[in-house]
């Protein structure tokens, strides 16, 4: 709903205090209760949160959130199945606040049109109406490209070599050809403005990088693992994380290369490499 961890955990802390301080006794639904206690927090402070967005500078993406990548063991990594949400996330940026909560309520946690309207305070026949328009909206943003832990691993460790040796070549065979690459610095660390498009230019770009600051650029990373449930990498310096980048990738090869520099949204990035200094 917020592309924002810190914001999610505020609204999770809040519904857990209206839960236990204002919960109406002899509760039927719990779910439905909490459904919209949290739908409606989330639709207030959408409103503060989509005005910051109108000024922000250059693209926006969601808040990096790492976990693991999965076991080393090759025989279970082969079982483990990944998804790519961030595509999916940045689709959902075209929704009004309403389309979004309605979306997300029906299509990833199956709620039913009567507890949605509940939610929301809006008809059943409202509700129908916003579904179908945040559909229309989303489009292909609701593909999601299916790849075991092995295949991602694999990527990702080549696509972080060949940016590192500033190997075009092997940087080219490594992306689709209709490839996109986002980059969200938030006007705080320099990333591109726009998306790059095109396996060509893109690989130009991290070959250009390679050229200008040396190996040593990519000389600290941590990974692979996954970044928004996609895999990817952490690269760090002497003054700590400096980014993320989360691949998507359908059939072996990157469709899109997410990259996040706003040491705004690096935050959690941070807890997971270094969980004592939490």
């Amino acid at each position: 709903m917020l592309g924002s961890l810190a914001d999610a955990q505020d609204i999770v802390q809040d519904a857990f205090l209206r839960w236990h301080g204002a919960a109406p006794a002899g509760l039927t639904s719990p779910r439905a209760w909490l459904g919209t206690i949290v739908t409606r927090l989330c639709l207030d402070m959408m409103k503060s949160a989509r005005a910051r967005r109108e000024t922000y500078v250059g693209q926006w993406l969601p808040e990096p959130v790492i976990t693991p990548l999965g076991t080393a063991d090759p025989a279970l990594a082969a079982e483990e199945r990944i998804d790519a949400p961030v595509a999916l996330m940045l689709a959902m940026e075209r929704l009004s606040p309403l389309e979004r909560a309605v979306f997300i309520l029906h299509e990833l946690f199956d709620f039913e049109f009567d507890e949605i309207a509940g939610a929301i305070d809006r008809s059943e026949t409202a509700c129908r109406q916003l579904l179908v328009r945040a559909r229309n909206h989303v489009g292909d943003g609701r593909r999601r490209f299916e790849v075991d832990t092995a295949e991602a691993a694999r990527v990702a460790s080549a696509f972080f070599a060949a940016i590192g040796s500033g190997d075009a070549s092997s940087l080219r065979d490594l992306l689709a050809e209709a490839a996109q690459m986002h980059s969200d610095g938030g006007g705080k660390r320099l990333a591109t403005l726009n998306v790059i498009r095109g396996a060509d230019k893109i690989s130009r770009f991290f070959v250009g990088i390679a050229q200008k600051r040396g190996p040593e650029a990519f000389r600290n990373w941590s990974g692979p693992l996954l970044v928004n449930g996609l895999p990817g990498y952490v690269s760090a310096d002497d003054t700590g994380i400096v980014q993320t980048t989360a691949l998507e990738i359908d059939s072996g090869r990157i469709v899109a290369v997410y990259i996040m520099r706003n040491p705004d949204k690096l935050a959690s990035a941070e807890t997971f490499l270094h969980p004592a200094d939490a």
